[in-house]
């Protein structure tokens, strides 16, 4: 037997066959490990609508987006907890939310509301995302001529 020979009784293709066999096996499992481990943490959207139709089960982590209800809005007498409804035209679903709105919160707006849902059906946000329309126009710039507003945007370049 020389020194570059393997264990006796297993030729070297069938070695090779054997380390192939593993490795697949290796790769196999590391994707079905990885689709489990996204699975369990992608973040699903839904509409009110979608809601209504098939509640995502509860506790799961989940977007919701549309329009916040107008007079829909209410802030706790903490002063950080706020109350609203997001809407679609078909459905609402009554949305709680602790912390720091976004400047374009406003009621009428879209938002995209990140959380779970409760067993009573309320949403439970973890964050709020304000959406605005293609025509927004920050709040220090409304006011402002063209001229004006050109001149403001090639200051900060």
């Amino acid at each position: 037997m020389t020194a570059s020979s393997s264990a006796p009784g297993i030729k070297a293709k069938h070695q090779r066959l054997v380390l192939v066999a593993i490795a697949l096996a290796a790769l196999i499992g590391a994707a079905l490990l990885g689709a489990w481990a996204l699975r369990s943490q992608a973040s699903f959207f839904y509409v009110p609508s979608d809601v209504a139709r098939d509640p995502p089960p509860v506790g799961r982590a989940v977007r919701l987006g549309g329009m916040v209800e107008g007079g829909s809005l209410k802030t706790a007498p903490d002063g950080v907890t706020i109350a609203f409804v997001v809407g679609d035209g078909t459905a609402r679903v009554p949305v709680r939310y602790r912390g720091i709105v976004p400047d374009l919160f406003v009621e009428g707006s879209g938002v995209v509301a990140e959380g779970r849902f409760e067993p009573g059906g309320t949403f439970v946000a973890d964050t709020l995302l304000a959406k605005h329309d293609e025509k927004y126009v920050p709040r220090e710039l409304k006011d402002m001529t063209d001229a004006q507003k050109r001149a403001a945007v090639a200051q900060t370049r």
